[in-house]
């Protein structure tokens, strides 16, 4: 079985690349992130037309999660049970569902903005609400993953140079701790491969040449149990999708299921 994760900053713009990209690799459950569509806007046509259903999460802003599926999707939830608000409102970060024999949840952890705005407490708060409405599938028997956007470097091997990240969002301890906290719940970081370089980097901003010059970050994450993690025959980061014209600033992460 073939599960990947993508954020592909618009579902709509990119929809050419995400219908050759899930035909060319065959992959069964495809976790999106920053759709940036609305429930209605999704291509769900264009999908069921090579085979695929998705069960969507969005309100046409800059959030949005779905879950890509030929292999089934039932019991989906929409939304984080129990999650924060933020201005009022559960924005559109999580949809889950069980997928043939796994349970699977695509998120978008808010990006936190910058350190002291509210939107970084909203974060934490955000990873712990996942950590507590998870915690029960990542105990269980059953192979479980949280894939997606976490917005978080787990470590100082993670980005590119770690003097560049000082003072910012995505490599503080608050937002670490929070990612150890989840994983101590009895998820495992699988981490994928790289195709070139030696670090899996899984995404480049578009400015300042950073792609080709390998200015990256490994913030798109696959935690799973150990059910799941034992049945990992394959994980890599899939670096040529980000390459060319009308790229995302993502590059899908792939990983290959035993089960």
């Amino acid at each position: 079985m073939r599960i990947a994760t993508w954020n592909i900053n618009s579902v709509t713009v990119r929809l050419p690349r995400l219908l050759a990209w899930l035909e060319s690799t065959g992959t069964d459950v495809l976790c999106l992130q920053e759709t940036k569509c609305t429930q209605e806007q999704f291509p769900h046509d264009e999908l069921r037309a090579i085979g695929y259903e998705a069960a969507v999460n969005a309100d046409g802003r800059w959030n949005g999660v779905a879950l890509v599926s030929r292999v089934g999707l039932e019991d989906v939830v929409s939304g984080l049970p129990g999650g924060p608000e933020y201005e009022g409102v559960q924005e559109p970060r999580a949809v889950s569902a069980t997928c043939g024999p796994v349970r699977l949840w695509s998120v978008y952890v808010p990006n936190g903005r910058e350190i002291g705005h509210a939107h970084y407490t909203y974060k934490l708060a955000w990873l712990e609400a996942l950590r507590v409405a998870t915690a029960e599938d990542a105990a269980g028997g059953r192979p479980f993953a949280i894939l997606g956007d976490y917005n978080v470097a787990p470590t100082d091997e993670d980005v590119f140079d770690t003097a560049f990240f000082e003072g910012q969002t995505h490599v503080t301890e608050p937002e670490r701790a929070a990612l150890a906290a989840l994983r101590g719940s009895g998820l495992d970081d699988v981490v994928p491969r790289p195709l070139k370089y030696d670090r899996p980097y899984t995404y480049w901003d578009y400015r300042q040449l950073s792609f080709p010059k390998n200015r990256g970050m490994r913030i798109d994450l696959v935690y799973g149990n150990e059910p799941f993690a034992k049945a990992v025959s394959d994980a890599y980061v899939d670096r040529e999708e980000r390459k060319g014209k009308g790229a995302s600033d993502h590059a899908p992460v792939v990983v290959d299921l035993d089960v």
